[in-house]
């Protein structure tokens, strides 16, 4: 695969993957959004619970997705910045910063934090964790 007329390095590889989550995301389309995971991919938050200690949820990709599905196109817009990529063979690792906006406003922010495995030549996410703070964003 080229982009504008050179070969795309793994790292771009890597963050093309990533980058068609986000887009599926934000135009609704679980399909796409699901067929950036592998089989067997973990999805989980760290958050507070009510009595401010530290929780990590597990998110099913599968519900997720039919959620993403049923989103209004362009309501969820997660912007991230790719801090460091990291790859080691068929692993590669993934730190992204973001903001998230929910119907053109802002709703919070924080680091997804990706585990991607290459299959048969192509980056799958295996695992993606997130925080989700509304302090402290830029």
């Amino acid at each position: 695969m080229t982009i504008y007329g050179k070969a795309q390095t793994a790292e771009d590889s890597v963050k093309t993957v990533i980058n068609t989550l986000f887009s599926g995301m934000k135009n609704a389309d679980a399909v796409l959004f699901k067929s950036t995971f592998s089989d067997s991919a973990v999805m989980q938050t760290i958050t507070r619970n009510k009595e401010g200690k530290t929780v990590v949820a597990n998110e099913n990709i599968e519900e997720f997705a039919k959620v993403v599905g049923k989103l209004k196109k362009d309501s969820a817009d997660e912007r991230i910045t790719f801090e460091t990529i990291k790859i080691d063979g068929p692993l590669a690792f993934a730190w992204a910063p973001y903001n998230f906006y929910y119907n053109g406003k802002f709703s919070h922010c924080g680091v997804d934090a990706f585990h991607l495995v290459r299959f048969n030549g192509g980056w799958k996410i295996q695992y993606l964790i997130d925080t989700r703070r509304r302090q402290g964003c830029p």
